[in-house]
């Protein structure tokens, strides 16, 4: 069965990101590789065992393996809202984004600094009073969670979808390197759902990185063989996207397959969900393009994301 890649895309990114749930936050990439000997690394349920005497932040109790971390969930949203109204509104999505990650809001779990903030400037006005730029001045990772869902249901230019870009990232996230990163990432995406090959994809999303964000990519892509823990460790493994982009540039470009590639992801620690947002929408599409099933999502991994039918329902009317 054939997958189109922009569905591939969004369900590749939730996908990933709810693959690294149970290990997320922790940074000790031996660890993690000792745990993968005995539990694995996909789809295990967080412990506050495996933080215990170590770098790492526990922020995920209560939590089961096949949830999502709060990226997951601004990512699905987002699904959600493009299925429901049929384009992007941002006031309606700001409303929505109040009502999902708010006081009695569906969203039961860690709320991160961006989205914290967030809350904090729209839950005390009335809709009509929202801010166009209601982020933080934050460059964390929910500022790339809704790329994948922009880039794989746009159908204008890719001016209007730059555009696009930058207005969502700051309704979380009002930070110029944050708006870079997403811009390059949704280029890089963009590209290879026009069918470009890897390498080409990302020559062709590097002029949108910006000053601070391209020449750390350019070195993390000096690195030819894949080595996610080398490359995590020289560029940093934290919530950042200037430590994370690099590392998702280094993993697209070498890993053979879905599977490997999300696996490295896990395997560098740290913000693997973050990460993983990017890393698993561009692979994902890149194996859809080339009609390869073999190298995509594993059907076993898509059984294992608890809120595959509501991703797929939102995917079918888009």
């Amino acid at each position: 069965m054939k997958l189109n890649p922009n569905v591939a895309a969004i369900l590749g990114a939730l996908i990933a990101d709810s693959a690294a749930l149970g290990l997320h936050w922790l940074y000790d990439p031996v660890r993690i590789a000792k745990k993968a000997e005995t539990d694995g690394l996909v789809f295990i349920s967080p412990n506050r065992n495996d933080y215990a005497d170590t770098k790492g932040f526990f922020a995920h109790s209560g939590k089961v393996a096949g949830d999502a971390s709060g990226y997951g969930e601004i990512g699905l949203l987002m699904l959600n809202h493009i299925a429901k109204h049929g384009e992007f509104n941002r006031v309606k999505y700001q409303s929505e984004f109040c009502a999902h990650f708010g006081p009695g809001g569906g969203y039961v779990g860690y709320i991160d600094s961006p989205t914290r903030l967030t809350l904090r400037t729209l839950l005390p006005l009335a809709p009509e009073d929202y801010p166009v730029a209601s982020g933080a001045d934050d460059d964390q990772f929910a500022a790339l969670a809704t790329v994948p869902v922009l880039v794989a249901t746009h159908t204008g230019d890719q001016e209007s979808l730059i555009q696009r870009i930058e207005q969502v990232v700051r309704i979380t996230n009002n930070n110029d390197v944050a708006v870079a990163a997403a811009k390059c990432s949704a280029i890089l995406l963009l590209e290879i759902l026009k069918g470009k090959s890897m390498e080409q994809a990302i020559t062709d999303s590097l002029p949108f990185a910006g000053k601070i964000l391209r020449p750390l990519i350019e070195q993390a892509l000096t690195v030819e063989t894949l080595d996610s823990v080398a490359v995590s460790e020289r560029f940093g493994s934290a919530c950042h996207v200037a430590e994370g982009l690099p590392v998702v540039f280094h993993i697209a470009r070498c890993a053979p397959d879905y599977r490997t590639a999300i696996e490295a992801n896990i395997r560098a620690g740290g913000d693997s969900c973050g990460r993983g947002i990017i890393l698993g929408a561009v692979v994902a599409a890149y194996k859809a393009k080339q009609n390869d099933l073999e190298s995509s999502i594993p059907l076993v991994w898509m059984a294992r994301y608890r809120k595959l039918a509501i991703a797929a329902d939102a995917c079918s009317v888009i």
